[in-house]
């Protein structure tokens, strides 16, 4: 069955499915919760697309293509390889450590630190502690994985005032609804919608019910007399602020049109916090939407969705999954052949007074007649051609995902002739990363100028106002680095004279040394530097004070030798 409609859009690439053939109604056979009345016709076609992908990393493409009407599709064979894809890239993504870093901080400890450095150091060293309290590297692995997998991924900043912190969690890009206005130019949507269905629960007596929280931008009044002073922005008056409402409406009373941005709010149940205050339209004094939204790849021109990394290479898991199939069953003929018996007496079962089937197993004794004759199928050779088009497949899967054979380690060694070939063959994937990484640059540094504006929100002690430092989150090299190499580099360099010590630490760090922090690890080597000088210092005044034992003595002429002072670290001339 063919689309009704060509089109192109950023889940166009799913087009040859079966469940995305309507592109008004995509995924009702199989995903009938998607035609549920409150969901936005518009972001049908995005919830289905994540259905899908979801199937494939949980081997439940065969399922998926049977809910659609191709019963065959039960006995593909799925073992993994679309989960592997995406834990292999995530680990590439993330590399072995992720760090936050300030700028100018590394600049603390100098004798004369630049303006800024001390508290640039001192917000970072929050940061990190607020990192550490609230998992932020159990959170980047969740929210990166469904980015990686889906395309999409949601972070969403909340004031704790319990924790006196703020709180970080992640949630399902299928919950995520932003509301762009067409009229204007924005970068970010004044207006989100997170939602999602909460299933009946009859031992609570709980109906069906569709729960709705809603970040939007608006004016402080009505009429936008009163304004407001906010702590990062000391010297700019603001009208607007952020509101927060929390509702949940039964899905028996919502009408075929009430949309998700069009439900009734006279049929609403707002929840209501802990304190006792009501979550509708709730003020939380400031003027950002703290909903932060990562796209595994750089959007196109127009668009605002990420693109999964199965996508280009979809069709050549089905392939495999089918060639998986085959192969599975042309092995069990190959191992239990298919044998054809001519002049054979053959066993009669005295009960039934039938021939008895035959049965091909070691020690099997069959007597056959003089004109007897057995023949074996030979099905080997389409067995070995079918394993040889599964290598085929998995190498076009990794070419064409730009992971490559060597990412995903199935490159034989010894088939490099040198380390320069290994590079050249992790090139695209040294690309793939560098474009991931930089679709997320700017939102990590959202995210961490969000955490800064909700401690000042929030009058945390230590947050003085004044405009946010600008923090970003430093990831690990994605390959392993030749850290020998690396080190020489690094001596040479700065023994030469040619780079400072702050970046030739940060280059060890970013080789992947145990160094926890630049800046401290710069001032405990100077610290080191001056107290080995102190040492040499007095040494140097002890043998001056005492000229007649730095000459030596008959019995002991080495003394004097042993006493000398070193040479300087550029011989005499420096």
């Amino acid at each position: 069955m063919g689309l009704r409609q060509f089109l192109i859009d950023a889940w166009s690439w799913l087009n040859y499915k079966s469940v995305m053939v309507d592109a008004g109604r995509p995924g009702s056979q199989a995903f009938p919760e998607l035609a549920k009345t409150w969901v936005p016709p518009h972001e049908l076609r995005r919830l289905a697309a994540y259905k899908v992908l979801a199937a494939y990393d949980n081997n439940q493409a065969g399922q998926l293509s049977a809910a659609a009407g191709d019963d065959a599709a039960l006995e593909r064979r799925e073992l993994g390889d679309a989960a592997n894809l995406v834990d292999t890239a995530l680990g590439y993504l993330l590399g072995s450590d992720q760090q936050i870093a300030v700028a100018g901080a590394e600049h603390a400890d100098e004798e004369s630190p630049e303006p800024g450095a001390t508290e640039a150091a001192a917000v970072q060293e929050r940061l990190r502690k607020w990192a550490e309290k609230e998992l932020l590297t159990l959170r980047i692995q969740q929210a990166e994985r469904t980015a990686v997998l889906l395309g999409d991924s949601v972070y969403v900043l909340a004031w704790s005032p319990e924790k006196q912190r703020p709180t970080l969690r992640v949630y399902d890009p299928g919950f995520f609804f932003p509301q762009w206005d067409d009229d204007q130019d924005e970068d970010f949507p004044s207006r989100v919608h997170l939602a999602w269905e909460l299933p009946e629960d009859e031992d609570a007596g709980l109906k069906a019910r569709v729960r709705r929280v809603t970040y939007e931008l608006g004016p402080i009044s009505e009429d936008g007399s009163v304004v407001r002073t906010y702590p990062w922005e000391p010297g700019r008056a603001s009208k607007v602020t952020c509101y927060l409402t929390d509702a949940e409406w039964l899905l028996e009373d919502l009408k075929r049109g009430e949309t998700l941005d069009r439900l009734p709010m006279d049929k609403a149940s707002f929840r209501v916090r802990a304190d006792g205050t009501e979550l509708n339209r709730l003020d939380l004094m400031i003027d950002f939407v703290p909903v932060i939204h990562i796209t595994n790849t750089i959007p196109d021109g127009g668009e605002h969705w990420g693109r999964s990394g199965l996508a280009r290479v979809l069709q050549a898991l089905d392939e495999l999954a089918a060639t998986d199939s085959d192969s599975s069953a042309a092995s069990a003929t190959t191992g239990t052949p298919i044998i054809g018996l001519a002049g054979a007496r053959l066993p009669v079962d005295r009960a039934t007074g039938r021939p008895e089937k035959l049965k091909v197993e070691a020690g099997a004794v069959w007597q056959l007649g003089e004109s007897g004759r057995m023949d074996a199928l030979d099905t080997s050779p389409q067995l070995a051609e079918l394993r040889a088009r599964v290598e085929h497949l998995l190498d076009r899967i990794a070419a064409n995902s730009r992971i490559t054979a060597a990412g995903l380690g199935t490159l034989d060694a010894a088939e490099v002739p040198s380390g320069y070939a290994f590079q050249l063959a992790l090139a695209p994937l040294d690309a793939l990363i560098g474009t991931m990484r930089l679709a997320r640059e700017h939102k990590y540094r959202l995210l961490l100028k969000f955490v800064q504006r909700l401690y000042q929100a929030g009058r945390a002690e230590g947050w003085a106002a004044g405009e946010s430092f600008s923090a970003r989150l430093a990831w690990a090299p994605h390959t392993p680095t030749d850290r020998g190499a690396v080190l020489e580099e690094v001596v040479t360099a700065y023994g030469a004279g040619v780079i400072s010590l702050e970046t030739a630490v940060q280059m060890l760090l970013d080789a992947g040394y145990p160094i926890d922090d630049a800046s401290q690890e710069v001032a405990r080597i100077r610290a080191k530097a001056e107290e080995e000088a102190a040492v040499r210092l007095a040494e140097a005044a002890a043998r001056r004070a005492d000229p007649e034992g730095a000459m030596g003595t008959e019995d002991d002429p080495g003394s004097a030798e042993v006493g000398r002072m070193p040479e300087p670290v550029g011989g005499r001339g420096a």
